[in-house]
């Protein structure tokens, strides 16, 4: 069939500019696995999205105008059903053909398939393909309705009467196959080939588009936009290279990939500029000026080559005049206020030193059944002492620290932007004259912030961090308030995660289940559940798993370690490499078999021994496996001691032999019941030799 590349566009108010990228995706995809599965589409056809702040579009390559006929087989009914003894159609045939527009004439056409009882009666016909007008209607439909839209609108159409639901109100549709209009109609609106430019710089009001493949093209000449959303981020990271290089000096602009896809989503026609302020307001901590530049201008900070903030700074304009200086000045006089309000709060928080907002926390609900913010700081501070003297650090700071911790809540700077909680309480301690450490860790203590984030550094900051997100678990897993499915309000998931990576990346000697213990015992009994600490440990193992998968290991392998619930969490790596090089062994595979036969037969075995009575074990290969495990074991137990768990796995690979001829000639389940109990006794001790690194049994061959 001929085909012809498609081009569909919505033209719209402007679109919400954090959610653009992603309308932009969804609606190319949809509406093309649409065409797709109607035949319009060859499954190999290739997609462009286009989105700009007033339009989505796509562009689908080799869209044919009518798809081809297609056999449909129409399942009737059983044959003895639809058939009578003479092979005459029943009244219930009749029946259904005719609800299918049908007569008795198609009767000798109708195939039989199965057998028995279970033959049935269909009948095969082709079925017109749809045309592109009819399938494109309908792909642009579930395009619209399976859009990520973040909140609907409701707006009246121009005959007053008529309501339609869409994220902004929609003003013009483009469909052309080729150079061909395709008649359809949404939101009101009914497809020709005009669209709009840029609202001051497009050429003409209107841009008629000659044919799908000139879209891009003529929008960017005439109109005045690039209408591709990365062709116009790109064209955006460029500009600011570039007019960062032409500042000279090593300055940059600041790394934001997030804040780069919301200015890429606000403009259509992309123009950096240069803009300044005054350099008294670098006196003011980088983070409230970078954050208000970036949060409420949606400006570009620039560092210098050590990451310093300059008073220079880069915007991202929509127009392009011959002479800027306007614009410029603008920006600069709207940005002063707004530098100008951080520094003011700065200078009114340092007034009042950090220790003396501690007492306001009380007053701070933290959450109902918990209690305020300021008992979670005394929980926090018994804690963090607590850890930091296991770890060999001050207790006294760690104590201090967490205690600080929470205090720039209470702040002027921190109530404008909560962003910068634990930022601000740094730099308010170090004005207070706080010991650096003590500092610091008021900052880390929110570190890790999300997956992948930068641990704590230094064991004061560690133990505040940990003491905060253990008592967050055990705190809102104590009152019931578990994660369900994909709901985590209390981010209990990112928490556990956070103490997971602390114990694990760090090397910290620790327990997680008498942390647990501790963090619970800081809370009243009848505050959270008895069993809570073990909920929570639970809770964590699962998290464990997913951490190590998605840190590469093998499932098997992740398994094989984390079903014996390890509290050490500092010693999971080593034990996942022991692991590894195991099963690379060749007496891996038989071993892991054996294992697991082992576990089977122990748990169904009613009575084994404490220990084994050498008296008792008959000659040959099961007094053979008692010796060779005897031999092992203090190896094992050595390797084990000293934290080498690839020694200790490699030496139980020795027992294959012995355990393969014990297999081969004993029969465990003996009559006697001291043997029997004594043969048990003697694979209880095999077992808990064999899996004191891992449970090697859960290894897949």
């Amino acid at each position: 069939m001929t085909t012809k590349n498609l081009l569909v566009e919505l033209f719209v108010e402007e679109l919400p500019p954090k959610a653009l990228k992603r309308l932009g995706e969804a609606f190319a995809v949809t509406l093309s696995e649409s065409l797709k599965a109607q035949g319009l589409a060859a499954a190999s056809a290739v997609v462009t999205a286009y989105a700009s702040p007033r339009r989505l579009a796509a562009h689908v390559a080799n869209v044919v105008a009518q798809a081809a006929d297609k056999p449909v087989s129409q399942k009737l009914m059983p044959v003895s059903v639809g058939l009578d003894a003479s092979g005459n159609a029943t009244p219930a045939l009749l029946k259904k053909l005719g609800a299918l527009g049908l007569d008795a004439s198609v009767v000798p056409q109708l195939k039989r398939e199965g057998e028995g009882k279970a033959e049935t009666l269909f009948f095969d016909s082709m079925v017109k393909g749809a045309t592109l007008a009819e399938g494109l209607q309908k792909a642009v439909e579930d395009a619209l309705a399976k859009l990520p839209i973040p909140k609907v609108m409701t707006y009246q159409l121009a005959d007053g009467w008529t309501s339609v639901n869409f994220v902004r109100p929609a003003h013009g549709l483009v469909a052309l196959h080729g150079s061909e209009v395709v008649p359809i109609s949404v939101l009101g609106l009914n497809s020709g080939r005009e669209t709009q430019g840029h609202r001051f710089e497009a050429a003409s009001p209107t841009v008629s588009i000659r044919d799908a493949d000139s879209y891009e093209a003529q929008l960017e000449g005439e109109g005045a936009v690039i209408p591709g959303f990365e062709k116009r981020r790109d064209e955006i990271a460029r500009q600011l290279e570039a007019v960062a290089a032409k500042v000279g000096g090593g300055v940059q602009p600041i790394e934001d990939a997030a804040l780069l896809d919301e200015v890429t989503a606000l403009v259509e026609r992309p123009n950096v500029l240069l803009c300044r302020f005054e350099e008294e307001f670098l006196q003011v901590p980088q983070e409230c000026l970078i954050l208000t530049m970036k949060a409420n201008q949606k400006y570009f900070p620039l560092l210098d080559a050590e990451g310093h903030l300059t008073n220079q700074f880069l915007i991202v304009s929509n127009i392009r005049p011959a002479d800027p200086s306007l614009v410029i000045g603008g920006n600069e006089r709207v940005v002063r206020p707004r530098l100008a309000d951080a520094k003011f709060f700065f200078d009114q928080d340092r007034k009042k030193p950090l220790a003396s907002r501690v007492d306001a926390l009380d007053r701070v609900v933290y959450h109902n059944k918990l209690g305020s913010q300021g008992a979670r700081v005394r929980r926090q501070m018994k804690l963090a002492g607590t850890i930091a003297r296991e770890l060999g650090a001050d207790e006294a700071l760690a104590e201090r620290a967490a205690q600080l911790a929470k205090a720039d809540l209470i702040t002027d700077m921190v109530g404008e932007f909560p962003e910068l909680q634990g930022t601000m309480g740094k730099y308010y301690a170090l004005h207070d004259g706080e010991d650096v450490q003590v500092a610091d860790a008021i900052e880390a203590h929110y570190k890790p912030k999300f997956a992948g984030d930068t641990l704590p550094d230094g064991n004061i900051a560690l133990a505040v961090a940990l003491a905060e997100r253990l008592d967050t678990l055990v705190g809102i897993f104590g009152i019931g308030l578990i994660p369900t499915g994909d709901k985590d309000p209390f981010a209990l998931r990112r928490a556990a995660l956070g103490v997971l990576r602390m114990l694990m990346e760090r090397y910290l000697p620790l327990d997680l289940m008498q942390l647990l213990e501790r963090a619970q015992a800081q809370f009243d009994k009848e505050e959270i559940a008895a069993s809570t600490a073990v909920d929570v440990f639970q809770f964590m193992q699962e998290r464990l798993r997913v951490y190590l998968k998605e840190r590469g290991a093998m499932q098997d392998e992740v398994e094989s370690v984390v079903v014996q619930a390890p509290t050490r969490i500092d010693r999971v790596p080593a034990r996942l490499a022991a692991v590894a090089e195991f099963r690379a062994l060749p007496e891996a595979a038989a071993l892991a078999a054996a294992n697991k036969r082992i576990r089977n037969i122990l748990k169904k075995a009613d009575a084994a021994g404490d220990s084994v009575d050498a008296v008792l074990l008959q000659p040959g290969a099961e007094a053979d496996l008692h010796q060779a495990l005897v031999a092992v074991t203090p190896a094992v137990d050595a390797a084990l001691v000293s934290l080498d768990y690839t020694a200790a796995l490699t030496r139980l690979a020795g027992l294959r032999a012995a355990v393969d001829r014990f297999f081969d000639e004993v029969m465990v389940m003996a009559d006697e019941p001291l043997i029997r109990a004594n043969r048990l006794a003697l694979l209880g001790g095999l077992s808990r030799t064999m899996n004191s690194v891992a449970d090697i049994s859960e290894l897949t061959t």
